[in-house]
């Protein structure tokens, strides 16, 4: 077998291919990377609730330890958000994370992030995967004890909970929360945000009710994602409860999921508009770009030019947007996948902050969430979005990857305005809509993206999306 980094870093099933074996020799790859570019200050090693994370966290310490760079040990599971945070806090190289965040249970991952605490930028995951496939030729790879490793000082085990959430105190308004007295349902799906995101709204004076927030590496029985079909339980309690809000988070609390009352759920793109158009009415100091990516509603777009801030579209895959927070180039990034961060924030996506935001936003406007949606498009205009999966044969997909070279005149009767390549195939139609064209890397996979102004039009372009894909 090989390792594969893809856009999270490198995850596969617990036991078949994710072994003790093979996370021995990600994190020597590491170790070497690191070592090259003299970057060998610490690194934090932390966690989401999967089968055997505390074990792989040890077995990635004892090779750090080995090879001379001290280990961070997070002592509980902990947030993706929070690694990053603490990266930079620490000014430390960087962290591996064990998480296979909204995947199902049986999936394990190991995620790294530099010293500047985004995701690993292409360069740098290509550099540790030759690593890796050379080391499993090679079989070279150091290891220390645990008691050795913290005789020696290059082990040491942190709670970095106190200090994030002391962090967000200051970046969120509680004062106008505190106000509101919300009625708020907390999800965090057995994942890593428990006692995070339900403590601050509590602190906040909100009335808030916690669920699925116990240890269970079944995460339920499902994958522990927060979208419309995942979360039957919570949408049902909703209905029930007279809640102003419902919010949930992924396992490793990087992505959000909103519910209104009566278990309305909104879509990540319908929260980043109005979270954007938020943000700019209440931080009208902040200054800079916006960014998302180009599978990213067009909605942000039309706020921006709202309010009169530059757009920049990115490739999917949250790194880039993340490197561009590093850079205090953008005030806001988000992607359609509910990834979303902020000006003076982590470089990665955060579903804590994002879902804190959410409250402030409803708080401060004193109107449910229905409503500042309403008001949003009447002032910018409608945006519907909808993404499909087609799975064709590895002959299909040849034939549709030839296909999308070259640029079409039409999709489904509408005359095409323009073609971006950013990631994909994007065609930008006459009627204001577009379609993007996505395959994945490692299966007959496409992804086929549309928007439209109205439900007529979304559905023509969802109807003819596969004869656009396959070129019939």
């Amino acid at each position: 077998m090989n390792i594969k980094f893809g856009t999270s870093g490198w995850r596969a099933i617990i036991a078949d291919e994710f072994t003790y074996e093979n996370v021995r020799i990600c994190t020597q790859a590491i170790a070497d990377h690191l070592k090259s570019i003299g970057q060998a200050k610490g690194v934090i090693i932390g966690s989401d609730a999967r089968f055997m994370s505390s074990k792989f966290m040890e077995v990635a310490a004892e090779v750090l330890a080995a090879n001379g760079i001290k280990a961070y040990l997070c002592i509980r599971d902990t947030p993706t958000p929070v690694i990053s945070y603490e990266i930079l806090r620490r000014k430390l190289s960087g962290g591996i994370n064990f998480t296979a965040s909204h995947n199902p249970p049986e999936y394990q991952g190991l995620k790294f992030s530099p010293a500047w605490g985004g995701p690993a930028l292409p360069e740098t995951t290509k550099d540790i995967e030759e690593r890796a496939n050379d080391i499993m030729r090679t079989g070279k790879v150091a290891k220390m004890g645990l008691d050795a490793a913290v005789t020696y000082g290059m082990l040491e085990k942190i709670d970095p909970m106190d200090t994030y959430l002391e962090d967000l105190r200051n970046k969120i308004n509680f004062d106008v929360i505190r106000e509101a007295k919300l009625k708020v349902l907390v999800n965090p799906l057995y994942g890593t945000s428990r006692d995070y995101l339900d403590k601050l709204l509590k602190e906040a004076g909100c009335e808030v009710t916690v669920m699925n927030d116990n240890l269970d590496p079944y995460f339920g029985g499902h994958a522990p994602e927060p979208s419309e079909s995942h979360i039957p339980d919570m949408i049902a309690k909703m209905k029930e409860g007279n809640y102003d809000l419902g919010l949930a988070t992924d396992g490793d609390a990087d992505r959000f999921g909103v519910l209104g009352p009566k278990g309305v759920f909104y879509e990540a793109n319908q929260i980043l508009g109005m979270l954007l158009d938020h943000i700019k009415t209440s931080r009208p100091q902040w200054k800079g770009a916006v960014a998302r990516s180009v599978a990213t509603t067009h909605l942000i777009d039309a706020v921006a030019a709202h309010h009169k801030i530059e757009l920049i579209e990115t490739p999917v895959g949250f790194k880039y947007i993340g490197d561009l927070i590093s850079q205090d180039k953008i005030l806001m990034g988000g992607e359609e996948s509910a990834g979303l961060t902020i000006k003076g924030h982590v470089p990665e996506k955060d579903g804590i902050i994002a879902c804190l935001l959410v409250a402030e936003m409803v708080a401060m406007q004193k109107k449910p969430i229905a409503q500042i949606l309403t008001n949003l498009y009447s002032k910018v205009g409608t945006y519907l979005t909808k993404r499909l999966n087609f799975r064709l044969t590895e002959d299909e997909k040849n034939k549709a990857v030839e296909n999308m070279k070259i640029d079409p005149k039409e999709v489904a009767g509408f005359k095409v305005k323009k073609v971006i390549r950013v990631d994909g195939t994007k065609c930008i139609l006459e009627n204001d809509s577009w379609v993007l064209v996505r395959f994945s890397g490692t299966e007959p996979v496409v992804r086929f993206y549309a928007e439209a102004k109205t439900p007529e039009v979304l559905k023509t372009l969802c109807d003819k999306g596969e004869a656009f894909v396959k070129g019939s």
